[in-house]
């Protein structure tokens, strides 16, 4: 029996726990793309980025466990963890951690079948993005700043522009009259 899951292409910061039903010797077979890919069949992916599954022992986590790894290495919120805490610890053997950066921003519905099983899905916390104001007053616009006029030209600087203009028409002129009389 496969289980389906819905994969939005707007989906972030989803984080999935699959159990892998096989040997820990037969992890770099299962992850091997060598023609076929079993992983990715066994997700029913049609896209799929191996750099964001990764799949291991889950007693190569030692102290830190599956929760630690969860939310030291993924910011999964303590809260989140603490509900699935005893599925989590529980959990020896192969798993995979997957998060939504393997979809590629692709719409999918993965099939998953055997040897992949879904232990829980969480969600990454990120902070608010927040603006701050200026740390020194010269680096702020004045709310009601004037725009700075420009500097009117000088006499001399328009006696400049009237004396360029007149000697590019004078030269027109010259080169009109030298081609009429050829």
């Amino acid at each position: 029996m496969s289980e389906k899951i819905q994969i939005s292409a707007t989906e972030v910061g989803v984080v999935r726990v699959f159990a892998v039903d096989i040997p820990a010797d037969q992890i770099a077979t299962f992850t091997a793309r060598n023609g076929s890919w079993p992983l990715r069949e066994a997700l029913g992916a049609e896209t799929l980025d191996p750099e964001h599954a990764v799949v291991f022992d889950a007693d190569d986590l030692a102290d830190m466990g599956l929760p630690g790894y969860l939310r030291e290495g993924h910011a999964i919120p303590e809260d989140q963890i603490e509900q699935m805490r005893a599925k989590l610890m529980a959990q020896d053997g192969t798993v995979m951690v997957i998060t939504s950066r393997a979809f590629g921003g692709t719409a999918q519905t993965l099939n998953i079948r055997a040897p992949l099983r879904l232990i829980a899905t969480f969600s990454e916390t990120h902070d608010p993005i927040t603006f701050g104001a200026l740390p020194d007053a010269s680096a702020r616009t004045p709310e009601h700043q004037e725009k700075p006029q420009g500097k009117a030209p000088s006499d001399a600087a328009m006696s400049g522009r009237v004396a360029t203009v007149v000697l590019l028409v004078l030269a027109l002129l010259v080169i009109v009259m030298v081609w009429i009389a050829s």
